[in-house]
């Protein structure tokens, strides 16, 4: 079963791109059985090979900012460690109910139109001004990482557009951007979650399946695909399954 899923999520992973690992947790937890806590780190593991796998076309091409990357990915750190301190203290029947929440706030992402460039924090022909994007950029990055210790989530879809409409970065650039902070985000998480018990069998089994199918599928499949179309489906999906969530959870 770890495999089907792993291939699964890989299948959506390739498709989609990082959004598709949102469904990663609900699978480990209503598929698998693992509790929230468990399925918290396989996900990470899953989230964080697939932006590092992501991410090495867009070292190819420079579209990374690497000072951005450096910001949101300190600021982030605390958060991370924070959400999973949170995390060992909370109630799942809570914590699941918030995941339903941010898978909402995910799908709500994945329909909205991309939007123009943000100039608030941009100066034309000159890059990024520094004095006016770190204010900006830290309670984002910070809000991220909360998200990634509490839920194993990659917050791809809080990133990009934080960095395309606050901060004034060019699309293909956000999303470059955006894999190395999850990359990051990923493995301090994970260090975070090293002192629950983690079945590294099945998360190999998931983590490497995920990895190989979007390999796969992003080379072969997504080319030949509607991925606005797509796109829009998978959100729909994600509601469906946020809204059983949420009812297993009020009737749990």
């Amino acid at each position: 079963m770890a495999l089907l899923f792993g291939a699964v999520i890989g299948l959506l992973l390739g498709l989609l791109g990082g959004g598709g690992s949102i469904l990663a947790v609900p699978l480990l937890v209503y598929g698998l059985g693992l509790t929230l806590p468990q399925a918290v780190p396989v996900s990470l593991v899953v989230v964080g090979s697939a932006a590092a796998v992501g991410v090495l076309p867009k070292l190819r091409a420079h579209e990374v900012q690497w000072r951005l990357a450096a910001v949101f990915a300190l600021s982030g750190a605390p958060g991370t460690v924070l959400g999973a301190l949170v995390g060992e203290h909370v109630s799942q029947r809570l914590l699941m109910g918030g995941f339903a929440v941010v898978m909402i706030a995910a799908g709500v992402r994945m329909l909205s139109p991309s939007g123009e460039l943000g100039t608030a924090c941009s100066i034309a022909g000159k890059g990024i001004n520094w004095r006016r994007c770190v204010p900006r950029a830290v309670p984002t990055g910070f809000g991220v990482g909360v998200l990634t210790g509490l839920f194993g989530v990659g917050g791809g879809f809080l990133i990009v557009p934080a960095l395309v409409l606050m901060l004034g970065v060019a699309m293909p650039t956000a999303i470059g951007t955006s894999l190395v902070i999850i990359v990051a985000n990923s493995l301090t998480g994970l260090a975070a979650h090293l002192s629950t018990e983690i079945d590294w069998p099945l998360t190999a089994a998931f983590a490497c399946t995920a990895v190989l199918a979007s390999l796969v599928t992003s080379h072969v499949g997504s080319s030949r695909l509607d991925t606005h179309k797509l796109q829009r489906w998978f959100a729909y999906l994600v509601f469906g399954v946020a809204a059983f969530i949420a009812v297993d959870t009020l009737l749990s």
